[in-house]
């Protein structure tokens, strides 16, 4: 496994995202992962599956140190009070005195964002996350969440893949040292088919969806792709053994443009 180096957290470059699994198979497929060797595992307040997430950690034997564990505050929580409330209810389901990486899950204009932010560093200095970070950021919440949080903010957790151009979020999180964590890492299924990813993967003995992970690692971007096929589990983590050149870089990084975004929430913030 490579890590992402951010601000003091040590990231695992791929993860298993949990969106959307749930009840027994959810805590099979976390057991399997951290079995098969991930070490990052990431989950949510509004995933309703942190009981399982947590069940799955226990079950794989794997040590509770060795392991990367992500929860996010959903925005209905951003209050001082909510959200230190809030984070004890996800460490009580997750059975753990504390995560290693706490998230805002998408910015909340309701609520100054100062106050969010001083209510999530509040959290980390009482130990309930040994780092902490935000989500679905745009580059000007980035700077304004930057200046206003009194402890360092490990990452940015947002959508990408081939098909999306993050250049601007990207560029804005290296500025303050922050990570990108991607999720929708292989869009979704979308890119099946896709000829130019298959041409590559062929050129490599790989699928098109290790050729979209290995894309992201190579730009020091963690992944963390969701699936609900235990088989699919040992294919998304088997991507350190090759590299992609240069050129074959760009040529994906080419395919992305401002419009690719498949997340369509009514409360997504517009993006820079």
């Amino acid at each position: 496994m490579q890590f992402i180096e951010a601000n003091g957290a040590s990231i695992p470059a791929i993860g298993l995202g949990t969106w959307e699994l749930r009840g027994r198979s959810c805590a099979r497929l976390v057991e399997q992962a951290l079995r098969l060797g991930y070490r990052h595992i990431d989950t949510a307040q509004v995933y309703e599956n942190e009981r399982e997430v947590g069940e799955g950690l226990r079950a794989s034997r794997v040590r509770r140190d060795d392991v990367f564990v992500t929860t996010k505050v959903w925005t209905t929580h951003y209050g001082p009070n909510d959200l230190e409330r809030s984070t004890k209810e996800s460490l009580t389901k997750l059975r753990l005195f504390e995560v290693d990486l706490l998230l805002l899950h998408w910015p909340n204009p309701q609520v100054p964002l100062s106050e969010t932010l001083g209510a999530l560093a509040h959290v980390k200095q009482l130990g309930m996350a040994r780092h902490i970070g935000v989500s679905n950021f745009t580059v000007a919440l980035i700077d304004e969440a930057v200046a206003a949080c009194p402890e360092p903010l490990v990452c940015n957790q947002v959508e990408y893949h081939p098909y999306l151009d993050q250049t601007k979020v990207k560029d804005a999180c290296a500025r303050h040292g922050m990570a990108v964590v991607a999720y929708s890492p292989v869009a979704r299924g979308r890119i099946r088919g896709d000829e130019t990813l298959t041409r590559i993967g062929l050129a490599h003995g790989k699928t098109v969806a290790q050729i979209c992970l290995r894309w992201l690692v190579q730009q020091n971007v963690a992944a963390i792709p969701r699936t609900s096929k235990i088989e699919r589990l040992s294919e998304n983590i088997d991507i350190f053994d090759f590299a992609l050149s240069e050129e074959e870089m760009g040529e994906i990084s080419a395919m992305g443009s401002a419009k690719g975004r498949l997340t369509d929430y009514a409360f997504a913030p517009k993006w820079d």
